[in-house]
């Protein structure tokens, strides 16, 4: 190939990154669509050549989602676990922080905010006025215990040059087995097997209100999307977001202009974890009403990380990325009551999906980091 020839190639991968790059958000919505379509019509392919029939296949994979008041809440609840999660991730990532613990995280909040309501449940009154006195508590209980475990991991990385992707990772297996060891050993209650806490008292847990669920309610949901709010805002209206993001993208310039990227990165990771601290202590009222082993809990933590790519590491972003994501497990765990479906197969379509929605936006940040597509945030 000719050096006229690769110069030519070089100027249509540069158009066609920079009009990736420049996609508006309707388009980025559009091309997600498309780009589901497209995944579940080649997944359908799959399941036919494996002996299946493929329009039961995705009829249940919609159905799951969203055939029902009961399955939509059940979207609606896992998708907020994600959006929270998946904001906790972001705002790492955002100042190129790579927080790989929020699952960590998520089970030391939970952890906290279940100690703080058994052991203030005795001292406050019984009712409504008690359960949300609760609630409150538990919630500053989690969101301190999470943003001071993610802070350790931004001192090893700030002051000691420990790599945060290790770091945090060990950290999810610690606080796992910690959580276990000190629930079974000395907090489940007498003469049961289970390794669960005391449940919480009846008045401590929030309204179902719209859907007849005991595990969902409106106003968890909503408290994902305040919190996705405020982060936003902190973000893009603060002069600490603004240091933060800086840092991420131009850390000469960010310290040249007077930025301490040591304190960023460890603000950065306890601002990260004190959100996931708040998924876990949602996560102990709304779903659980006590708290078990954690390595039985869903992995929100693991999987907030493709959340937050798919939406470019932008927190509103998150939200209909984290609606996928929760409609996909909603679909996914209604194929595996209902139909004989090999999980294998079931998972690989669905990662499929995933795959072919979120490589847009791999194409975009390959861009910007390549140059091809400008030089933009």
């Amino acid at each position: 190939m000719s050096a006229a020839d690769l110069g030519s190639l070089r100027t249509l991968l540069g158009r066609l990154a920079d009009r990736m790059a420049r996609a508006t958000a309707v388009e980025r919505i559009a091309i997600a669509v498309g780009s589901t379509v497209l995944a579940l019509a080649l997944g359908s392919v799959i399941v036919a050549a494996t002996g299946y029939d493929p329009a039961t296949f995705v009829g249940a994979l919609v159905y799951g989602a969203v055939g029902s008041a009961s399955n939509v809440a059940f979207t609606l609840r896992q998708s907020t676990m994600l959006i929270l999660t998946g904001v906790a991730v972001a705002v790492a990532f955002r100042a190129g922080v790579f927080n790989i613990g929020v699952q960590g995280q998520f089970v030391v909040g939970g952890f906290a905010a279940t100690l703080a309501i058994l052991w203030a449940a005795p001292l406050l009154p019984a009712g409504t006025l008690g359960g949300v006195l609760l609630m409150f508590l538990g919630s500053v209980a989690a969101v301190i215990a999470g943003g001071a475990y993610a802070a350790l991991p931004g001192l090893m990385k700030a002051y000691a040059d420990a790599n945060e992707v290790i770091t945090t990772i060990m950290l999810n297996f610690i606080a796992s087995g910690v959580v276990f060891f000190l629930i079974d050993g000395y907090l489940r209650p007498p003469g049961t097997s289970a390794p669960n806490t005391e449940p919480f008292p009846d008045y401590v847990g929030l309204p179902s209100l719209v859907f007849d669920s005991a595990t969902f309610s409106v106003l968890g949901l909503l408290v994902g999307l305040l919190t996705v709010v405020v982060v936003a805002v902190v973000l893009t209206r603060t002069r600490f977001g603004y240091d933060l993001v800086t840092s991420g993208h131009q850390q000469r310039a960010a310290a040249f202009s007077g930025v301490d990227p040591k304190r960023t990165v460890v603000a950065t990771m306890t601002l990260s974890g004190m959100v996931a601290g708040l998924a876990g202590a949602l996560f102990a009222v709304m779903i659980l009403g006590y708290y078990s082993d954690p390595n039985s809990f869903p992995t929100f933590g693991f999987d907030a990380i493709a959340v937050s790519l798919l939406a470019a590491n932008n927190p509103i972003g998150v939200i209909p990325a984290g609606l996928l994501f929760g409609g996909l497990d909603a679909g996914r765990q209604y194929i595996g009551f209902t139909l004989d479906i090999p999980p294998e197969l079931v998972e690989g379509v669905v990662g499929l999906i995933v795959l072919f929605v979120a490589t847009p936006e791999l194409f975009r940040m390959a861009g910007r980091y390549t140059g091809l597509g400008g030089d933009r945030e």
